[in-house]
């Protein structure tokens, strides 16, 4: 089996890939190769047998993808995107990564033919759903985003369902709940927050939160994200019908909550490490995303989160990007 994975550079990518290179399989196949790309080079996973190409290349160019999909890879991971901030401070580029980078690829596995028709997996995003929202979001709620980040995903998931449809691809659009605690440096999503109040002060630093603590916002581990795309590399999409894009489970919980969660974890010291600075900005962003959802359809078909409780990703993060330990 050849896999492809677009944007493998990374956080969700780079896990994903230690992941696949780990178990040798994907489902019942063997992997025999893979194809690593992203605008910088991706870092191909160490000690694995598994032969492996890297391609560093700008995605949203015209004929970017074409090259990849010619070689016919048999699962396409489609990670490639910029963050929500960054695509909502800058339009053209949001349109240009997020959109046309998606449009060319559906389109250059379409020129393929011969009666290739990959599994396509998508990460979108619950910024698709905009404000008024219910307490908890269900599986019929509509699509209004209220930034360009979440139209742009709302685009790439209706195109993806239409192609799919017409016998082209077989996609599945998995709705991410905001990653947290996301490993590194802080990014540009106006979501980084959520975890820079946990990521930072556990390594000793000082973290900004820009929010109020009654925020409430929907979160899965990193650990969970890597399950939900390997689950949806492997699952039967037949099931799903003509709906191939839905949100994953997770976790809903207030900063609050979060904050009280570090508390337990680590103590009193840490969370003394968190400022309060509003950033009006941010709380605009912020007060237009949905904060719960009943998952009922992806628990159906067999997507799972491997956290219980907001303790429980504080500690996945300690224990597989901390070695165990933190600053107290």
């Amino acid at each position: 089996m050849h896999i492809l994975v677009l944007g493998a550079a990374g956080m969700v990518g780079r896990k994903l890939v230690e992941r696949l290179a780990r178990d040798g399989r994907l489902g019942k196949r063997d992997i025999t190769r893979m194809t690593l790309q992203d605008v910088v080079a991706p870092q191909a996973p160490a000690n694995t047998s598994i032969p492996v190409k890297i391609v560093t290349s700008d995605f949203a160019n015209a004929g970017t993808a074409a090259p990849l999909v010619a070689e016919r890879p048999d699962v396409i991971f489609h990670l490639a995107a910029i963050v929500s901030g960054e695509a909502e401070a800058e339009f053209d580029k949001g349109y240009r990564i997020n959109l046309d980078g998606t449009r060319y690829l559906i389109d250059a596995i379409r020129v393929v033919g011969g009666g290739y028709k990959p599994r396509l997996v998508f990460t979108s995003s619950i910024a698709v759903f905009g404000a008024p929202f219910p307490d908890k979001i269900g599986d019929e709620f509509f699509h209004t985003p209220l930034t360009s980040y979440g139209t742009q995903k709302a685009i790439c998931e209706l195109l993806i369902a239409d192609y799919t449809r017409k016998g082209l691809l077989d996609g599945i659009g998995i709705r991410l709940p905001t990653i947290c605690v996301r490993p590194g440096k802080p990014n540009k999503a106006a979501s980084g927050f959520f975890s820079n109040i946990i990521r930072e002060p556990l390594a000793g630093e000082s973290a900004v939160l820009p929010v109020s603590e009654d925020v409430k916002h929907w979160h899965a581990s990193p650990r969970s994200a890597v399950g939900f795309l390997i689950h949806a590399a492997t699952m039967d999409t037949e099931a799903m019908g003509p709906r191939r894009n839905l949100s994953m489970p997770g976790l809903a919980a207030t900063v609050g909550e979060q904050i009280a969660a570090l508390e337990r974890v680590a103590g009193k010291n840490v969370v003394a490490r968190i400022r309060r600075e509003p950033d009006p900005v941010i709380v605009g962003i912020v007060s237009g995303w949905p904060r719960d959802f009943v998952t009922d359809r992806a628990l159906k078909l067999g997507f799972t989160t491997v956290e219980k409780t907001f303790d429980d990703i504080i500690r996945i993060h300690i224990e597989d990007e901390l070695g165990g330990k933190f600053v107290t």
